[in-house]
């Protein structure tokens, strides 16, 4: 993973220096890689302008193997590596880079909205902090939640993204009292729920050879683009449905879990999510933040990295960044941030839209 940032970068330039890591990692050069599954939001509106990406990143890693792209918005990441683990492949790279932050805010605002109905929702206004705030404003109605709750989350998140040096509030800590205070944006959420734009990389390699961690659970589900056309406003179901085939391939329950990764694009989302992935009974979700449960040192963190509130959020590049600090806060590599003791199961959760696609992956430490 690159560090999150605004670095000018190209997002090739963002996914080659995390591929370079991942295969010194795993002692893997790109001759034994079998295949490539990569993931970026469309660059052709913008300074980038190029959409022939796997043909692009033949030429950079000099190879001629298959590249599958997966563009899945939000959830690229975490759909890039249910595609990987399905494929019969031996060796895997999983890749994603996003200039998500370019020079022109057009570009960064078209690219955004572009993962959004457009015809019905955005002709009314309704742009994801606005979506959010609805969803968050009937949660709160029905369930007695409060801005309290989510400015805890906040908090914990911004504390956490303090300690890891590649999250871009690395030693940036925000007080609570600022979270409480920062502009509303659309009421009720302020500034300080909503996720970082940044740009980075991140990548993985999956393999059929026996490693230290093990993927034992990988669900995927979709929902209505039309988030107000679904059953349930109050939660999304495309997480429920997959987190419980995640959990059903692992034979696993919820309480088996000792770390996650959840997608909170806004704190209100992290708050729900913990619910659906079934942390917390439905409307008890708040009861997690104010206990301090989901705190670094509590019985489950949850987004000891920060999350994509506090150390960015690229797009594309998010679910494999939740990969990556989940494998090593397993492999206890994690500084002044890890979890003690040292976890041995992992959950990443990764979001497209506003619920509209769904990815939960569950890891084992095996040795």
């Amino acid at each position: 993973m690159t560090k999150f940032d605004y670095s000018q970068k190209h997002w090739w330039q963002l996914a080659f220096e995390a591929a370079m890591e991942a295969m010194e990692d795993a002692k893997t050069k790109i001759s034994e890689i079998d295949a490539i599954v990569f993931s970026s939001m469309s660059s052709a509106a913008g300074g980038e302008h190029q959409t022939h990406k796997i043909s692009l990143l033949s030429d950079l890693f000099k190879t001629h193997i298959p590249i599958i792209e997966t563009p899945s918005v939000c959830s690229g990441g975490g759909v890039a590596s249910w595609t990987a683990n399905r494929l019969g492949f031996n060796n895997i790279l999983v890749l994603a880079g996003e200039k998500l932050v370019d020079n022109k805010s057009d570009v960064t605002t078209d690219l955004i909205l572009s993962a959004a109905e457009r015809v019905i929702e955005q002709s009314e206004g309704l742009l994801f902090p606005v979506q959010n705030a609805l969803v968050w404003q009937q949660y709160m109605k029905k369930y007695g939640a409060t801005m309290e709750d989510l400015s805890l989350i906040a908090f914990k998140n911004h504390t956490n993204a303090a300690l890891n040096p590649k999250a871009y509030y690395y030693k940036r800590p925000v007080s609570l009292e600022k979270i409480k205070k920062s502009p509303v944006i659309t009421s009720p959420l302020r500034l300080m729920d909503c996720s970082l734009s940044v740009n980075g990389g991140a990548a993985a390699i999956f393999s059929k050879e026996k490693t230290d961690i093990e993927i034992i659970g990988s669900g995927f589900a979709t929902d209505y683009i039309l988030t107000f056309g679904r059953e349930d406003c109050h939660h999304f179901r495309a997480t429920q449905i997959a987190a419980k085939e995640a959990f059903r391939q692992a034979k696993l329950k919820p309480k088996d879990i000792d770390v996650v990764e959840l997608h909170d694009a806004f704190t209100s989302v992290e708050l729900f999510s913990y619910e659906d992935l079934g942390l917390a009974p439905a409307g008890k979700g708040a009861e997690l933040i104010r206990s301090g449960k989901v705190s670094l040192r509590g019985e489950i963190p949850v987004n000891p990295s920060g999350g994509l509130k506090a150390k960015g959020h690229p797009i594309s590049v998010t679910g494999l960044a939740q990969i990556y600090e989940t494998v090593n806060q397993l492999r206890g590599k994690c500084g002044e941030r890890q979890i003690t003791p040292f976890p041995k199961i992992g959950l990443c959760h990764n979001i497209g839209g506003t619920g509209g696609s769904v990815t939960v992956n569950i890891l084992k430490k095996t040795a």
